[in-house]
């Protein structure tokens, strides 16, 4: 059974190759700014995702296809990719610590069947001040990033209470993953590759 990875993501592709699975990366083709945001960010990364996967399903007919959207929600508002410099401080300056949700969706589409599943994780930033969050953006890429920040690596400095799946703002909560797989046929747990 071919399974397709619908994101560029290379963090979505790095979680999904802990598991023996052979997949195929493709980008959807997908235009999310298309879909406008009802103050319901659950519904907003289902519908996203879906319409992600929808985008492939024709050019993979007989494949399982899984994609993902990823969003950071605080009190009504989404910050998503930041457009530019600028933006990435905002988003950051008006995250300094308060509480955040991260929201992904994610959707498997295959031979005309449709599963979906959400994850949310709650997460608690440091305060930080302004020339902390330039040097957090000079130091790290995070442009390509939800919220434009990263929780893995050096990044998680801003991070101080984390409730939830630590996957999920990566970018690919695995226990979600795990049950959306099952209902396509395909188990994680038979799928294990041995670290040594």
């Amino acid at each position: 059974m071919q399974l397709i990875l619908g994101s560029q993501s290379p963090r979505r592709r790095e979680i999904l190759s802990y598991f023996n699975i052979p997949f195929t990366q493709v980008s959807p083709i997908f235009d999310e700014d298309s879909i406008p945001f009802h103050d319901n960010p659950q519904e907003y990364v289902k519908i996203l995702s879906k319409g992600k996967a929808y985008s492939l399903v024709h050019a993979f007919p007989e494949a399982v296809v899984l994609t993902a959207d990823t969003i950071v929600y605080k009190e009504g508002k989404i910050y998503g990719k930041p457009k530019d410099q600028q933006e990435a401080f905002q988003f950051l300056k008006e995250l300094s610590g308060k509480w955040h949700s991260v929201f992904t969706g994610l959707t498997i589409s295959t031979k005309g069947k449709d599963f979906q599943a959400l994850e949310e994780t709650r997460v608690l930033f440091n305060f930080m001040t302004d020339e902390q969050i330039k040097t957090y953006h000079q130091m790290l890429h995070c442009a390509d990033k939800a919220g434009g920040y990263m929780i893995q690596g050096a990044g998680g400095l801003i991070v101080k209470r984390i409730e939830g799946c630590y996957y999920n703002v990566v970018g690919l909560p695995i226990n979600a993953l795990y049950s959306l797989l099952l209902e396509a046929g395909i188990d994680l747990w038979k799928n294990f590759k041995k670290v040594s």
